[in-house]
């Protein structure tokens, strides 16, 4: 699950602790900067393992919430003999993860996060821990363009969450260790923890015909804002599409509201061959990321015929798979727009959980986007 989703479930959650991993060694079934939600209500979002870890964190929720204060927690499963961790566990690796109440500056941070996702901004979220590891600063800004941090996020100057039994939250919340100094400091943890967080890219489906469901359930589940077009009304409906933003009517009206970018996936599942050709000359001069194609490459062929030429064309849709059915279909192109995602962040080349302590820095090589 990603940050943008988290941000907008912490909005709505009254009272919540995201768990951050902020250290992976060995190996692990996640990646050093993932992060999830646990609610006082028992409910998880997102996760950091398979599920060896959660059930433990969630049984730390209610004190987090009660003191308020940070938290430190290890999970050392390199050992081989790991039968303390029960049948579930066996990733192998440590894992420390740092629990934080959202509510005063994290809950504003994390609500203007939020606001910038949502417009299409990239956000970064900056973590300066004490020297004595018993306090951490936050700082968030807002991205343009993958640069360093242009305008500093401003916090509200009235939050019902920045007060606990009538008393004002203090700005720099506290860290409770349970661990020694000791052993914090030979974990060698980062003093400074910068985690950059880039919007849902966008998935355009036009059509809403019956093979469209999967497409849309597996498309966000793998992290996408859906939205579905179609200009037959009846089929357009919140009651076939309850996971989807929805926009009724012919090409031409429909296009120019949409505003479509190079940051938006497209993807042709009409089976109506002249709106798909009104489709593909509205495309002609707009930049996107991905543009799917469902239908054989005859039909393709057909579909492209004295068009200007196209970018980005991926046909037939999907990966390879020998699909049959719906299902199997959505699941190749939900993979195929999960590696065409990928592939454009590694060339891209942003590093989005950047780790500082003193003058060395350290990226990670995969994307810190809440999802790995």
């Amino acid at each position: 699950m990603e940050m943008h989703d988290l941000c907008a479930i912490a909005m709505r959650e009254a009272r919540s602790v995201l768990a951050t991993a902020i250290k992976v060694e060995g190996h692990a079934y996640r990646k050093q900067g993932v992060s999830m939600l646990l609610t006082e209500d028992g409910c998880i979002y997102g996760s950091i393992s398979p599920g060896c870890l959660e059930s433990d964190l969630q049984e730390r929720v209610s004190r987090v919430l009660e003191t308020g204060q940070l938290e430190l927690v290890a999970y050392d499963m390199r050992p081989e003999d790991d039968l303390s961790w029960g049948e579930t566990i066996g990733c192998g690796g440590l894992v420390i993860v740092l629990l934080e109440p959202v509510c005063g500056v994290l809950r504003t941070m994390m609500q203007q996060m939020q606001l910038c996702l949502d417009t299409g901004a990239s956000v970064s979220l900056i973590r300066s821990f004490d020297e004595d590891w018993r306090g951490v600063t936050y700082t968030c800004a807002r991205l343009e363009n993958g640069q360093t941090p242009l305008v500093p996020i401003k916090r509200n100057k009235k939050d019902q969450n920045d007060r606990k039994d009538g008393k004002e939250l203090s700005s720099k919340p506290v860290m409770t260790l349970y661990y020694p100094k000791g052993v914090i400091d030979e974990w060698n943890l980062p003093r400074k923890l910068t985690s950059v967080y880039v919007p849902k890219p966008r998935l355009i489906i036009i059509g809403a015909g019956n093979d469209v469901m999967p497409v849309v359930k597996l498309s966000r589940s793998a992290g996408f804002r859906v939205l579905v077009t179609d200009w037959r009304e009846s089929l357009c409906t919140a009651e076939r599409f309850p996971e989807a933003e929805l926009m009724s009517g012919f090409p031409q009206e429909v296009c120019g509201q949409l505003n479509i970018h190079e940051q938006d996936y497209i993807l042709l599942m009409s089976h109506q061959f002249p709106r798909e050709r009104e489709w593909l000359a509205l495309l002609a001069n707009r930049s996107y990321t991905y543009l799917g194609i469902m239908g054989s490459r005859t039909r393709t062929a057909r579909l492209l015929d004295g068009m200007p030429p196209l970018k980005h064309v991926h046909s037939p849709v999907g990966l390879s798979i020998g699909a049959d059915g719906p299902e199997e279909i959505a699941i190749s192109i939900a993979a195929e727009l999960i590696a065409c995602r990928r592939k454009m962040q590694k060339d891209a080349g942003i590093a989005t959980a950047m780790i500082e302590k003193g003058s060395d820095a350290y990226a990670n090589d995969r994307y810190l986007s809440g999802s790995w």
